[in-house]
């Protein structure tokens, strides 16, 4: 069977059904039948050893195995392709994780091989509602762990050079034989670098890295919001073996802002104003995120109405779309008034209370409905048989 004609689910012993745990199960349990120190100088097992990492490849990435079960093996070729593995050792750097620590050995590859990458920092940047709203530039400050200069990243002092360990011979792996395998672990000697240091470097204390600050420039996208965090690759802990670096995540946190509270991308904007205005209507200033507006405040207007501004919010990340302020109207009650204002409020009470509003009138007659089914003797506010004398007549008060 050419590599054309090799089917994934058939090499591995699944159905095409097959869930990602027994995708992996049976991948594991196939590369331990055909791989090379089970059969050695076997080429056609090395040759289904390698189709079997390849066969892992696509049946474990939902996307590529979406178009292997559509299009079969030529689909992949013009998508990109697959690994097509030339050397065993690749297979374990893409999947050795599949089989633990104590994985096999790879024709003498290994971890203990392996360049280890630097670690990722992470660092806070605090922003404040406007510079959100647009998106902006700025500069953060962090400290991360770089190259030695002292040592040049040996970790040995200058004038000597680390050496090899002869525990392992410098491989950071010791391999012990069980059966038909060959089982790897990461020396203790050496931690699995394969060199010891004798004289450390004073600088870095052995480590080959030291803690310096940086400065980096980030471009903040409109409309993120606090909790959200950014990467900038590459930009983390330098490894200390020339692997590549870690990255560097940025916390964003947005300050609270004085006048907008922020519900998704909408803005919301509590504006107190008088009974007056509330109920003639009236034309009041705004804040919004590009200054003061006059707004109009419609007559009749009741306490929590809200006046919509359509896409003066905050902008959607990645998207073409902005959120709604909105204005959120509260009537304000004075504790002090002036006598004259008094006089006016008195006359207006006297005059509500003759031309009584609809919801007025129609919380009275349920309070009449209520007083008359749950406490009727007390209907009308006074007790019944209060109401008159002792000969039946009206209580007159002299």
């Amino acid at each position: 069977m050419t590599e054309e004609e090799v089917d994934y689910y058939e090499l591995l012993g699944i159905d095409r059904s097959a869930s990602p745990d027994e995708i992996r199960s049976a991948y594991r349990k196939a590369a331990l039948k055909y791989h090379p120190d089970r059969n050695p100088g076997d080429k056609e097992a090395e040759a289904k050893f390698k189709l079997c990492a390849e066969a892992f490849e696509v049946l474990s990435d939902p996307e590529k195995k979406d178009v292997y079960d559509r299009y079969g093996r030529a689909g992949l070729e013009r998508n990109g392709g697959v690994g097509g593995f030339q050397d065993v050792g690749d297979i374990f750097g893409m999947f050795g994780d599949v089989f633990g620590e104590s994985i096999f050995n790879f024709f003498g590859g290994g971890r203990g091989s392996r360049v280890q990458q630097g670690a990722d920092v992470r660092c806070g940047l605090t922003l404040d509602l406007h510079e959100v709203a647009r998106g902006v530039t700025k500069e953060i400050r962090y400290r991360r762990r770089e190259v030695c200069r002292t040592c040049n990243g040996s970790g040995a002092k200058p004038g000597t050079k680390p050496e090899t360990c002869k525990y392992c011979g410098g491989r950071g792996r010791v391999q012990q034989s069980t059966g038909v395998f060959s089982i790897q672990t990461t020396c203790p000697k050496c931690g699995g670098r394969g060199s010891v240091i004798a004289e450390p470097c004073p600088e870095c204390r052995g480590s080959g890295l030291t803690a310096r600050e940086v400065a980096r420039e980030i471009r903040i996208p409109a409309g993120v919001d606090s909790g959200v965090r950014l990467r900038l690759q590459g930009e983390g802990d330098q490894s200390p073996n020339g692997g590549p670096a870690g990255d560097c995540y940025v916390l964003i946190q947005v300050k609270k802002h004085p006048l907008f509270t922020r519900e998704g991308q909408d803005l919301i904007c509590q504006i107190p104003i008088g009974y007056a205005q509330a109920a003639l209507g009236a034309e009041i200033d705004a804040p919004t995120l590009d200054g003061v507006e006059k707004i109009k405040i419609p007559a009749g207007t009741q306490n929590g109405d809200v006046v919509r501004l359509k896409g003066r919010g905050m902008p959607t990340p990645r998207r073409n779309a902005v959120g709604d302020l909105l204005i959120q109207l509260f009537i304000e009650v004075p504790k002090k008034i002036k006598p004259e204002h008094e006089k006016i409020l008195r006359k207006l009470a006297e005059y509500e209370g003759d031309s009584v509003l609809s919801e007025r009138r129609s919380f009275g007659s349920s309070l009449k409905k209520f007083v008359s089914e749950f406490f009727p003797e007390k209907k009308g506010g006074k007790s019944e048989d209060k109401s008159k004398d002792e000969s039946g007549n009206d209580d007159a008060t002299p």
